[in-house]
């Protein structure tokens, strides 16, 4: 990656969406860091498989805690982090392919627990790592490796999935602008209960969709990225929905509900209810 730290080599493409996402990432954990006062190690990032597994590598000199687990797995792992040390700061790093397939059905679960993690998914519409096959995000009709006459089946609408699953942070960004990402990113991290930001990150090799996202008004192409109006009330669910429906896509926080308690604060409310008791006691409650 550098001179100072030659052993992280990222294996991306120049121009990959996911330099943008790793960028922003990297400025929210030190912005994070300055207003805490806590150490780069209280931070700890979960991988599943695919291109975002690089992102467990994330700075140079000091790291957080990097854990690179299989295909999918991210969520049940980042919650077994959190059940242990619930201290701790976890961020799910992962793609469209690998969190939105084999990983969906982990999604429902953690929303109804108000799982305590930030999730940040770069969405580039196929799966990179394994040569540009089709995805849930990938459009009807288009034609990849796996899909030789076009795609079948209904592109996954992500925004309005983790809305309807009861998700109580979502917001939408862009790696093309990670400064912005950046403060996105780190109000999930900070919002108490399952966090949710969707990034669109372009695949310059399989799906490269920056012109579109960017626009190109000078060949009349309008961009599809917008920001989300000031007045827009991210606690209205309503409003919410509605924001999504809109053509384009919308950048900033389109949902958050702080109202709910995250499964940390259910747990200590539990704990607070069970009486103690000794290792013998536990022992003569069993019948023989």
């Amino acid at each position: 990656m550098s001179k100072k730290n030659p052993e992280y080599d990222f294996k991306w493409c120049p121009g990959c969406g996911d330099f943008g996402v790793r960028r922003a990432l990297e400025f929210a954990m030190i912005d994070r860091l300055e207003e805490t006062g806590l150490p780069i190690e209280n931070n700890v990032v979960v991988a599943g498989i695919g291109c975002s597994g690089n992102l467990v590598h994330l700075l140079e000199g000091s790291q957080p805690y990097g854990f690179h687990g299989i295909h999918g797995r991210s969520l049940p792992i980042s919650m077994g982090v959190k059940m242990g040390r619930p201290d701790l700061n976890v961020v799910v790093v992962a793609g469209d392919g690998d969190f939105l397939s084999i990983g969906g059905e982990h999604i429902a679960p953690q929303a109804a627990r108000n799982l305590n993690i930030c999730a940040v998914v770069m969405d580039n519409g196929v799966y990179g790592l394994t040569k540009g096959q089709s995805s849930p995000t990938t459009k009807l009709g288009v034609v990849t490796s796996s899909t030789p006459f076009g795609k079948m089946e209904n592109e996954a609408d992500p925004l309005e999935l983790y809305l309807t699953l009861g998700v109580s942070f979502i917001a939408s960004g862009f790696s093309g602008n990670p400064r912005q990402l950046a403060g996105l990113i780190k109000e999930g991290m900070n919002h108490q209960g399952f966090s949710m930001v969707h990034v669109q990150s372009p695949c310059v090799t399989y799906n490269d969709t920056y012109e579109l996202l960017k626009g190109k008004p000078k060949e009349g192409i309008e961009p599809l990225v917008w920001d989300i109006p000031e007045d827009h009330e991210p606690n209205d669910k309503a409003a919410a929905y509605n924001l999504i429906q809109k053509r384009g896509l919308p950048i900033g926080v389109i949902y958050k509900d702080e109202s709910r308690p995250s499964l940390d604060q259910r747990i200590e409310d539990i704990w607070s209810k069970a009486k103690e008791q000794t290792a013998q006691q536990l022992i003569d409650a069993y019948e023989f």
